[in-house]
């Protein structure tokens, strides 16, 4: 088993940037896909962003090209999201999620993804 926990949301104005860490325990996630997604009020979850095992495949969510750039720390078990340029609708509650497929597809659909954290809010003012 996978334990996830996500931190580093908060309170953050249109322009600002914010950090996400993701830290993983009971079991190495160094084979692991891991990937971020993102749920609004009244909206399905969304993917973000996601990393390959070694960190040399990323991929992204259009929405989210050239402001957000995900990496992964194995030796510390933690996956980052680092959040530039933050717009309203950003505003969601993020997951962090790992995928224990040992092969890279991308990473964008839940389908891939074996644990999930409980989330952190994210919430971007105008």
């Amino acid at each position: 088993q996978v334990q996830l926990v996500e931190s580093g949301g908060g309170l953050v104005q249109a322009g600002g940037s914010l950090r996400l860490s993701c830290a993983a325990s009971g079991r190495t996630i160094s084979s692991y896909t891991m990937g971020w997604f993102r749920q609004a009020p009244g909206k399905e979850r969304e993917f973000v962003a996601a990393i390959s095992w070694s960190g040399g495949s990323t991929t992204y969510a259009d929405f989210v090209k050239g402001r957000f750039t995900i990496s992964r720390d194995n030796a510390k078990n933690t996956v980052y999201l680092q959040m530039n340029s933050l717009k309203p609708e950003d505003t969601a509650l993020y997951y962090c999620a790992a995928g224990s497929r040992g092969s890279w597809i991308g990473g964008r659909t839940r389908r891939e993804y074996d644990y999930w954290g409980q989330g952190t809010q994210v919430t971007v003012s105008s």
